[in-house]
């Protein structure tokens, strides 16, 4: 128990007061911390009504490892890089360029081959509708001819039978002079 009490009381002196206050509450580790520094544990507190707290718990100077703390780790160096390492790269960027570019091209001749049925299509139809509009045209000019001559044919059967009519009426006319004088 001294040992512990030595051990806390020297840990006191290069402890903040709050850290202080947060180590005296809660003592032991617990399994659920959420941050880990050097020789502290940082835990949260659910029960508390003014927002949010924390317990800052302290190791014993046995739990310490003599490892350094893992952010202060380097990331490993790399390796030199050769020549050859280098070219293939650039020949593979080449390699991974050309190919971007060929689907690039692929992709605008289906576009254009898409175009040119689009607007082969619409001449096709275009041309079908200027046929088909000649084609009424032509048919409304012969039914419009066939009419005509249908009237003027009426319009001479109709003179011919008013001339053989009146051509009666002289005759009558004559007929009747004769007799009568």
């Amino acid at each position: 128990m001294a040992s512990t009490v030595a051990a806390y009381h020297e840990k006191l002196k290069e402890m903040s007061m709050l850290s202080v206050l947060c180590s005296c509450l809660y003592s032991q580790p617990h399994r659920n911390s959420i941050y880990h520094y050097g020789d502290m544990e940082v835990k949260p507190m659910n029960k508390c009504a003014s927002g949010q707290s924390f317990e800052v718990i302290l190791k014993a100077p046995a739990d310490l490892s003599t490892d350094p703390p893992q952010y202060l780790t380097l990331a490993p160096m790399k390796k030199d890089v050769s020549l050859d390492d280098l070219q293939k790269r650039l020949e593979a960027a080449e390699e991974r360029r050309k190919c971007q570019e060929a689907q690039v091209l692929r992709q605008l001749a289906e576009r254009r081959e898409h175009e040119r049925g689009v607007l082969h299509k619409a001449l096709e139809e275009n041309n079908n509708f200027s046929k088909m509009a000649e084609e009424r045209l032509s048919y409304k000019m012969e039914v419009s001819k066939e009419n005509r001559e249908a009237y003027l044919h009426a319009l001479k059967q109709r003179l011919h039978e008013k001339e053989a009519h009146a051509a009666e009426v002289r005759r009558n006319k004559e007929l009747q002079a004769e007799l009568s004088g």
